[in-house]
């Protein structure tokens, strides 16, 4: 009896990982919580999305504003005009369809997952939900007798293994005693016996043991048929969840999928005709016909003199220029050289509501710069001679005669004060006298 025992087996036997093992049900069991928790998740994920979809919206909307204004106050004209600015309105459009899209996912898909929270999942007075609680006592029914009889069986092979370990030691003992010529017959006897009466417990033990085996066995199919039963009720749960989960992607997807919306191909659609519809050849006799030589003319006529006659001058005198608009080049940071710039509005100095000048003359003493005066001769600015230093933040490229052009870093001389317009009179360290924004310096 004791050759059929191996002390190897007295070593704890290694537990499994597998469902079927005691309390290994809990992992189904927290999948529930886990169902809850990925709702919260989802629409967490849902409204991010929806927030980003409103801050595109607006900035859309915002550069589309911006750059009508720049248009509308710049030099382009005609038909090229009207494709330029079908742009600004297909930002304006396309911000209304992503803030539909944000609306659908708050409005719809949002209140879809609270709502079909809300319905599969039952908080407790005392504390986490109803399916929850339903499927660790479903599952601790079906596991409680079989883990009953296992615990049984874990107790009949203890005591099994402990008697075939005494046994062995008995028989040991025996087999030296009969080497040991000091042990009395009577002590042989009580050795001899101790070896009998312990294969009795080594039977009695594997009997005992292999009996609560047997009605483990037994009972097995009926765990494993109650346990499937729970188990494929929690599976069922979550199957719910799984295809509602699957449901409101898709939604979702729909949503954010403009590419399906008929306005969205429609906005396209309409911006491609407006820019097919631009036409050099029309905008150049348009151009020809307001500004060039298609206008009509008053041509000079031989007026008899009258003394009634009001007195014409020649030359307006120079007004101050506009601040608003003035061209950066070689300029980085749009952005920020705008801002700075005075927020002209505008990246161009063309203002089409500007005055035209309708007179003309030979007469150069009306222009401070013309002539001899601009190249040495009595200048407007000897009374500011002296003048400030100053450093140039931006190019500047002059846009008229009267104006200097200098590039970020260069140094000038401030002459005078900032007139009303954003404009100051400066002198190049070359001699040469003009005007330039005041925002494009510092001291």
């Amino acid at each position: 009896m004791s050759g059929s025992y191996d002390e190897a087996s007295l070593a704890p036997e290694e537990t499994t990982d597998s469902f079927w093992e005691v309390g290994n049900y809990k992992r189904t069991v927290k999948r529930i919580d886990d169902g809850h928790r990925l709702c919260n998740d989802l629409m967490n994920c849902v409204q991010e999305r929806a927030k980003i979809e409103k801050a595109y919206a607006q900035q859309l909307t915002d550069w589309a504003k911006r750059w009508r204004q720049l248009i509308e106050k710049g030099p382009q004209y005609g038909t090229l005009e009207k494709a330029w600015t079908a742009v600004m309105s297909e930002a304006e459009k396309v911000s209304e369809l992503h803030l539909e899209v944000k609306a659908s996912l708050m409005n719809e898909d949002f209140e879809k997952i609270k709502n079909w929270q809300k319905e599969a999942f039952h908080k407790q007075m005392m504390g986490g939900f109803k399916e929850t609680k339903e499927a660790e006592d479903g599952f601790r029914k079906a596991q409680k007798p079989w883990a009953k009889k296992l615990k049984e069986v874990e107790a009949a092979k203890k005591a099994y293994h402990a008697a075939c370990k005494e046994e062995k030691l008995a028989t040991s003992r025996e087999t030296n005693s009969k080497a040991d010529p000091s042990l009395n017959p009577e002590q042989l006897k009580k050795l001899q016996d101790k070896v009998e009466k312990c294969k009795q417990d080594v039977l009695k033990t594997r009997e005992k043991y292999e009996k609560s085996l047997k009605e483990l066995d037994q009972g097995t199919p009926q765990y494993m048929e109650n346990m499937e039963q729970v188990f494929e009720q929690c599976q069922q749960f979550e199957e719910k969840r799984l295809r509602f989960f699957r449901e409101v992607l898709l939604e979702v997807q729909k949503h954010l999928d403009l590419s399906n919306v008929a306005s969205y191909k429609s906005i396209y659609r309409d911006l491609e005709q407006s820019i097919k519809a631009a036409d050099a050849v029309e905008d150049l006799r348009w151009f020809r016909a307001n500004h060039g030589p298609g206008m009509s003319m008053n041509w000079p006529q031989f007026e008899e003199w009258s003394a009634d006659l009001p007195h014409t001058a020649t030359k307006k005198e120079k007004q101050p220029k506009k601040a608003e608009g003035v061209t950066l080049t070689n300029a980085t940071g749009v952005v920020e050289t705008t801002s700075q710039a005075g927020d002209r509005g505008s990246v161009s100095s063309y203002d089409r509501g500007q005055p035209y000048a309708t007179e003309w003359s030979d007469d150069e003493s009306g222009n401070p710069f013309g002539g001899s005066e601009a190249n040495g001769g009595s200048n407007p600015f000897e009374d500011d001679a002296k003048g400030v230093r100053v450093r140039a933040l931006y190019d500047y490229d002059g846009q008229e005669q009267d104006e200097l052009s200098f590039k970020a870093g260069d140094e000038l001389t401030k002459l005078g004060e900032e007139d009303e317009q954003g404009w100051c009179r400066g002198r190049l360290d070359s001699g040469q006298l003009g005007l330039y924004p005041a925002n494009y310096v510092e001291a």
